[in-house]
């Protein structure tokens, strides 16, 4: 999908930022800084970092909730889903703390999901710019997406992608499923087996100096353990 030259903003009204956290005092400032720009209400969730994650998202004018213990991925983004559903959010963006995520690109999201289709979660696609992402990442990445897309009924060519956009009567849905990196992907199957469409919009591929926080084993066998929960 690509923005009309000189075409007014989308309504940004009621839309808000979570960002999950975990030893990001690097990154987390620049990201809250740049996403402010664009959406107002952003919060991030520390997930019991050891470092000053929390205090540089302060610095620069997110809101923050703390865990006192780290709880993994999946809860971080729960907490942050139930702070703006609560406050009356009208749509809840999602963006990693790492600058993986370009803010600059959430209008694309606000404008697919109001289009005619009005899917009620919207997610990144980074497939279409893969040049400088990692080989063995674009094989697993595809491989994945096929496979969970096959789960949900429906495409999505970057279903790896943390960030996206849903809409405040998808919110609700989402507060069970894992704890840690594989409630990424069971958000998708519950959003697809409750009946809701997911749109996918192009963003671009970012990656710089962060580290990922996945598990190469455990992660791959927290996947295949999902898969075969949910008959993939």
């Amino acid at each position: 999908m690509t923005e009309t030259a000189g075409a007014s903003a989308p309504d940004r009204t009621g839309v808000a930022v979570v960002i999950p956290a975990y030893r990001e005092e690097k990154h987390v400032g620049d990201v809250v800084r740049r996403a402010r720009q664009f959406i107002s209400e952003v919060l991030v969730v520390d997930d019991g970092s050891p470092d000053a994650t929390s205090e540089r998202a302060r610095e620069a004018g997110a809101s923050v909730v703390v865990h006192p213990q780290n709880r993994g991925k999946g809860e971080t983004i729960k907490t942050g889903l139930r702070y703006w559903f609560d406050r009356g959010s009208r749509y809840v963006v999602i963006l990693d703390a790492d600058g993986q995520h370009p803010p600059e690109e959430i209008d694309r999201f606000i404008i697919a999901a109001e289009g005619s289709a009005k899917p009620r979660l919207v997610i990144g696609n980074r497939m279409n710019d893969t040049a400088r992402m990692p080989m063995v990442r674009r094989m697993v990445n595809r491989y994945m997406s096929n496979r969970i897309s096959r789960v949900c009924g429906q495409q999505i060519p970057d279903t790896q992608c943390g960030f996206r956009m849903l809409a405040r009567d998808l919110i609700p849905e989402m507060f069970g499923g894992a704890e840690r990196f594989d409630y990424e992907t069971e958000m998708l199957i519950f959003a697809s087996r409750k009946g809701f469409a997911i749109a996918s919009v192009p963003i671009s591929t970012v990656y710089s100096d962060e580290v990922s926080s996945i598990h190469p084993v455990r992660d791959t066998l927290r996947f295949f353990k999902l898969m075969k929960r949910y008959g993939g």
